[in-house]
C-alpha cells in the first residue's frame, strides 16, 4: 500500500494548489494547518509524522513577510528554521522524505546572472537567514531524503500576491508606478505545486538525487514588465504602468536586484523546469481575474 503524502501549512497559497495537485493524482493525503499542527512544537510534530508515515512531507508552513522579519527575526527562525528542523528529525526516524521550499532571499541579489544551485548564499535580510537556516537544518538532517525547493516571485488565488494587486489596481487606478530595476521570475503556485509533486514522485523512485532545487519559472522580468503584461492579458493599455526605481520605496528589508534562478539540476532529476513564466501567467489570469474581466486572447 502506498503511503501517504503530508502536508502542513496546509491552509497556505502554495500547499491548497498542492493539494488539489495531489487530489488530480489520487495521491492519499494529510492535510494540516496551523491549527492542526504547530511546527514549532517537536512533541507535536514528532505525533504527527508517526502517526501517518508519509512516504513525503511538502512543508509549506512558513514565516513569509520579508518586513515584518526583520523587526522579529527569533519569531521568524522558530517558524522557518527550528520548524524544519523537527520535520527532518520526525521524517528520519519515520523514514520519510521531505519537500523544503525555500526562497531566492537566502542570495545577496546583486549578480547579473542567474544564481545556480550551487552558488554560495549570502542572506540580506531576516527574512532569508531563517529560511537558509532551514535549508541546513533538512539537508544536515537527512542527507539521503532532503529536498529544498527554492522559488520567487509567487502568486495564485489564494492569497496576497503582486498579481492580484495588479489586477485589482486596474480596475481602480488610471495609471500605477511599478519598480523596473528588479528583475525576478513570476511563478504560479499551480505550477510549483505541479512541480512539486513530479519532484516527489521521482524521488519515490530513486530517480531524483536529494539537495537543493529551483523551483521558478523560466524566463525572466522585472515587476514592471509582469505588470505590464499583466495589463495586456486583461485587455487594458499597458502604457498606464510607469516604471520607477526601488529607490522611490522604503521598505525595512532590503529587496534583491536580481532574483533569477537558474534550474540545472531537474535534469539529474529527469525533469523539465517549469515554463516560461508567460504562459504561466496566461494561464493562471482566467483563475484570478475578478468575474466579468476576462482576459484577452494570447
Amino acid at each position: 500500500m502506498r503511503r501517504p503524502w503530508l502536508v502542513t501549512g496546509a491552509a497556505g497559497m502554495l500547499a491548497r494548489d498542492l493539494l488539489t495537485a495531489l487530489a488530480a493524482t489520487g495521491t492519499e493525503t494529510v492535510a494540516l494547518d496551523k491549527r492542526d499542527l504547530d511546527i514549532t512544537d517537536p512533541r507535536a510534530v514528532r505525533a504527527a509524522v508517526h502517526a501517518h508515515r508519509p512516504s513525503t512531507v511538502v512543508n509549506c508552513a512558513a514565516w513569509t513577510c520579508v518586513d515584518d522579519a526583520e523587526r522579529h527575526e527569533p519569531d521568524a527562525l522558530r517558524i522557518n528554521a527550528e520548524g524544519p528542523r523537527h520535520l527532518a528529525e520526525a521524517c528520519a526516524d519515520a523514514e520519510s522524505r521531505l519537500l523544503q521550499p525555500s526562497t531566492d532571499y537566502v542570495f545577496p541579489g546583486d549578480t547579473g546572472t542567474p544564481y545556480g544551485e550551487g552558488n554560495p548564499p549570502g542572506p540580506r535580510t531576516a527574512y532569508g537567514r531563517t529560511k537558509l537556516a532551514g535549508e541546513r537544518a533538512v539537508l544536515a538532517t537527512l542527507p539521503d531524503h532532503g529536498y529544498v525547493v527554492r522559488t520567487a516571485w509567487l502568486y495564485g488565488a489564494y492569497g496576497r500576491n503582486f498579481v492580484s494587486t495588479m489586477i485589482a489596481s486596474e480596475r481602480r487606478r488610471d495609471t500605477l508606478d511599478v519598480v523596473d530595476d528588479q528583475r525576478g521570475q513570476p511563478t504560479w503556485t499551480v505550477d510549483l505545486a505541479a512541480q512539486l509533486v513530479r519532484l516527489g514522485r521521482a524521488a519515490e523512485r530513486g530517480e531524483a538525487p536529494p539537495g537543493v532545487y529551483h523551483g521558478t519559472s523560466t524566463g525572466e522580468t522585472t515587476w514592471y514588465g509582469l505588470a505590464r503584461e499583466t495589463f495586456r492579458l486583461l485587455g487594458a493599455d499597458p502604457d498606464r504602468v510607469r516604471p520607477t526605481t526601488t529607490a522611490t520605496l522604503a521598505r525595512p528589508a532590503p529587496r534583491p536586484a536580481c532574483s533569477v534562478l537558474g534550474h540545472d539540476r531537474w535534469r539529474a532529476a529527469g525533469l523539465r523546469p517549469i515554463r516560461h513564466w508567460q504562459e504561466g501567467l496566461a494561464c493562471a489570469l482566467p483563475n484570478l481575474a475578478p468575474s466579468g474581466r476576462a482576459p484577452s486572447s494570447v
